[in-house]
């Protein structure tokens, strides 16, 4: 990257930062397999006025899935897991009990993809607690899963039915990389992908090293930020790790790679790229998800994505494997940053991919004839305690027509949602297809499409920013 090149994306990342006030981030970018550009902004440590560096280590969070994904589909290329085996056939640590008998097996791509019937939580009664009952207080022992999921992990939907984002799903996927391989996740992700990459300072444990260059998270409050203990997560194979920016663009670099940096190889390029392809679609107009990556388009170049949320911690990635392309980010605290920290990683990568990011359309014409047939309530299949989904949605969506148009109605608290967005036209040759624009709310804009499930006959509204449906009342 040349100065002026520098200093151009220098500006876009200040830009970006300057919107939010946080008290420290980082941003890397990989290209080539090189880490092209780091930023760190604020600080780690606000007591100890240590600022943010490429070898701070951070609590990426959710971004584990990716790990533990990448550990899975090593052991299938050794022949040692099959994707669509039921999960069973390698879990021996506690059983998935269905709901119903007549379900059909949870396999290892439904874990790997969000469909296998899991609820978000495992334990409803401790949904109050922090992180939804799934963390420890600190210095509090870690219990194994078994003893967690009382001897069972509930299966409360068929398997392959429904989406539901769930880290039990992924912390079952970690207990069998455990049972399968014969020693603990942590020390197969250790020996198979952290150490292979070069990535030294990345664990689910943290070694005295890294505890000493360990950023603080911090909630931003009206009287300014308060730092929040560190809680360890009892799904470790869904959201316990720890790593710097300078590990984080190293695996970045085997991702956008095909599976290896200058230091090795931890998947073959074909096992990569399954990984990216669609394996879960709601609908076939909505790019949905690949093993354990969120997949995306940004003006034709193919990407890949996922996020990371702990409390006082907001991670992302994001990749466009075509262009050999990684970004980093991550913010130890700031407003909201689960919402806004995606799409302003997204809207980095479009600079830096030279393209526009997906927009309103004002030149497609509305079609009055189908209003009928989309107009209703809206419901999110499964439990009350699937927090996340019902903190984006809301006790459900009301399509309407207002003021000539149709207008969706997220029934939340948020005054502007409750009144509506409008729906706009996204597509000249599909009046199914719409867009809405949540710029307002740090997120962009997101494609909604209708479509008759093929199961009940009901309407079904899908969506491209995670690829969960919701499905007309009545029908």
């Amino acid at each position: 990257m040349s100065e002026v090149e520098r200093s151009s994306v220098l500006h876009r990342v200040e830009a970006l930062l300057a919107r939010r006030a946080m008290v420290g981030s980082v941003v890397a970018i990989v290209r080539a397999g090189e880490l092209e550009f780091f930023s760190g902004h604020g600080f780690a440590d606000l007591g100890a006025h240590r600022p943010m560096s490429i070898d701070t280590v951070l609590r990426v969070a959710s971004i584990t899935k990716t790990f533990t994904a990448i550990g899975v589909m090593q052991l299938v290329q050794r022949g040692l897991i099959e994707l669509d085996a039921p999960a069973e056939k390698y879990l021996r640590a506690y059983p998935l009990v269905p709901a119903d008998p007549s379900f059909r097996p949870a396999t290892v791509r439904h874990l790997l993809t969000h469909t296998a019937g899991i609820g978000e939580t495992a334990h409803p009664t401790r949904v109050l607690r922090p992180d939804f009952g799934e963390s420890v207080d600190p210095g509090t022992p870690i219990p194994p899963l078994a003893d967690y999921y009382r001897g069972g992990l509930r299966l409360r939907a068929e398997p392959g039915t429904r989406w539901t984002y769930s880290n039990h799903g992924f912390a079952t996927l970690g207990q069998i990389i455990a049972d399968v391989s014969g020693i603990s996740l942590a020390q197969y992700l250790r020996d198979n992908i952290f150490r292979p990459l070069g990535m030294t300072d990345t664990d689910l444990e943290l070694t005295p090293s890294m505890r000493a260059r360990l950023a603080t998270g911090y909630h931003l409050r009206g009287n300014g930020p308060r730092a929040i203990a560190l809680r360890e997560m009892v799904t470790a194979g869904a959201a316990s790790a720890y790593s710097t920016p300078r590990d984080m663009a190293r695996y970045l670099a085997a991702l956008s790679c095909g599976g290896a940096n200058e230091y090795g190889e931890v998947l073959e390029s074909s096992t990569l790229a399954t990984m990216f392809e669609p394996q879960y679609q709601p609908d076939h107009r909505i790019p949905g998800m690949g093993l354990a990556f969120f997949r995306g388009v940004a003006g034709g170049h193919r990407t890949v994505e996922h996020q990371g949320i702990l409390p006082g911690f907001d991670s992302q990635i994001w990749v466009a494997p075509d262009d050999g392309l990684g970004i980093f980010a991550c913010t130890n605290g700031a407003h909201r940053a689960m919402l806004w920290l995606p799409a302003a990683v997204s809207e980095l990568m479009n600079d830096v991919l030279e393209v526009r990011a997906a927009a309103i359309r004002t030149d497609v014409g509305h079609h009055p004839e189908i209003w009928n047939e989309i107009c209703g309530d809206y419901r999110l299949p499964g439990a009350l305690t699937d927090l996340r989904a019902r903190a984006m949605i809301g006790a459900g969506v009301h399509v309407r027509i207002q003021a000539g148009r149709p207008v969706l109605r997220l029934l939340t608290p948020i005054p502007s949602l409750l009144r509506g967005l409008p729906l706009y036209p996204d597509d000249p040759t599909d009046p199914w297809v719409y867009r809405v624009d949540l710029t307002r709310y740090g997120i962009g804009t997101g494609r909604l499409v209708f479509t008759r499930d093929s199961a009940s006959g009901a309407m079904r509204m899908c969506f491209d920013l995670v690829p969960m449906s919701l499905l007309r009342r009545g029908d």
